[in-house]
């Protein structure tokens, strides 16, 4: 293991998991991650091999056939993995999501009928709140679903869907108006929806269109998708939890989860441009010795790696907190935060570090300084992150005036 990002307190079976993904990731995910990347293309063997690992299950319990393990567990995983190569951690992450809003909210036909196949890795979840004209402001959703009998006949567009395409199920939220008064508060008349669907592009069910991928400046590999709904219908069984008017909830909760993995994502990609800087400062040359012993360029190591250490322990604090079952949005939020922030700048001073060679596509850390951004807006930006944290703070240090 490397020096740096260690964790304390791990059990045995932890730490072999843990070792098990980062042999996977030096063998399997880095010697490709660039070459896909720069083809945009679906890491399909990489995928299969996450599945033989038993990955997809990894937090869903053994009463379904996973692993039953931590949410800690799962983002050290995933600091793993993006360490590798990011996209290949969003390909799990809207996965675990949609299966840890089953496992907390769902009925208990709805675990029993998706969480085994979802341990198994045979159907791969994705979750939808996003739409073209909102992002943060969930509360401005409008989809809608209205009640037909025993059905619900959902109509509107969403947007920035990750796994839209190899996704077979998605949470979507939307509005309901069924039961919930004219005036009542947008978070308590929306609904989580869970929507089966075969994977691919185009009319993937009737009502139901997938158009295509999103072509971004990162993040590739993965798939990222509009979803358009017209006329689409869901069985009343399939509503999350079995009752409307609880969709912002469930989704907020996975959220907290979804921080958390964002925050393990950017510690994975800061330790990948850290190693790279400090492999690259002790190769280049200058003025008759390796750019490593000039004391500008070890400032510079010494900041990120400083930096690499500070996000670590505030993603296992916050992953920790979400596992003893206590409030986390406090913690989740600084830690998706500081380390999306700090994950921006060590990719930076390594982009630095490489000079002009670091333009180069043939290094790793063009495709590093490319993939940074993603994780300063994903599941929320820094501006949102710092309204949940000051929010939290004013409650917990009210003034008693």
């Amino acid at each position: 293991m490397a020096r740096l990002a260690q964790t304390a307190g791990l059990t045995d079976i932890q730490r072999e998991i843990l070792s098990t993904v980062r042999d996977f990731v030096d063998k399997e995910i880095l010697p490709v991650a660039t070459e896909l990347e720069h083809r945009d293309e679906y890491p399909q063997q990489i995928v299969d091999g996450l599945k033989e690992l038993g990955l997809f299950g990894l937090m869903i319990p053994e009463e379904y056939g996973g692993l039953g393990e931590s949410l800690l567990t799962y983002a050290l995983c995933v600091e793993e993995i993006a360490r590798g190569w990011m996209s290949v951690s969003g390909i799990i992450n809207t996965h675990f999501i949609v299966a840890y809003m089953l496992k907390q909210h769902g009925t208990q036909q709805q675990k029993d009928h998706f969480l085994p196949r979802m341990a198994a890795g045979d159907i791969r979840g994705a979750f939808s709140m996003s739409e073209p004209a909102l992002g943060s402001d969930v509360s401005a959703i409008t989809s809608k679903a209205v009640k037909d009998g025993d059905e619900y006949v959902l109509t509107g567009q969403k947007m920035w869907l990750t796994n839209g395409g190899t996704s077979s199920l998605v949470a979507v939220l939307v509005r309901s108006d069924e039961g919930h008064p004219e005036g009542t508060a947008p978070h308590k008349s929306m609904t989580t929806f869970l929507v089966e669907k075969e994977p691919g592009f185009g009319e993937v069910r009737p009502g139901l269109t997938i158009p295509g991928k999103i072509d971004k400046m990162g993040y590739k590999g993965v798939d990222t998708t509009e979803l358009i709904m017209d006329g689409l219908r869901i069985p009343a069984d399939r509503v999350l939890g079995g009752g409307t008017g609880r969709g912002f909830y469930q989704m907020m909760d996975g959220v907290e989860v979804g921080r958390v993995n964002v925050a393990a994502r950017g510690c994975g990609v800061a330790q990948r441009a850290f190693e790279l800087g400090v492999s690259y400062a002790q190769q280049r040359h200058t003025f008759g010795k390796p750019i490593a012993q000039h004391q500008a360029i070890q400032f510079k190591l010494a900041e990120m790696a400083t930096k690499v250490e500070a996000a670590h322990a505030m993603m296992v604090n916050a992953a920790r907190k979400k596992d003893s079952g206590e409030r986390n949005d406090l913690e989740a939020g600084m830690a998706k935060y500081l380390a999306s922030e700090y994950c921006k700048e060590v990719v930076e001073d390594a982009f630095r570090i490489h000079g002009g060679y670091g333009f180069s596509k043939e290094y790793e850390i063009e495709r590093l300084y490319r993939e940074a951004p993603m994780l300063l807006i994903g599941e929320g930006t820094a501006e949102i992150q710092k309204m949940i944290i000051g929010r939290r703070l004013l409650e917990e240090y009210r003034f008693q005036g």
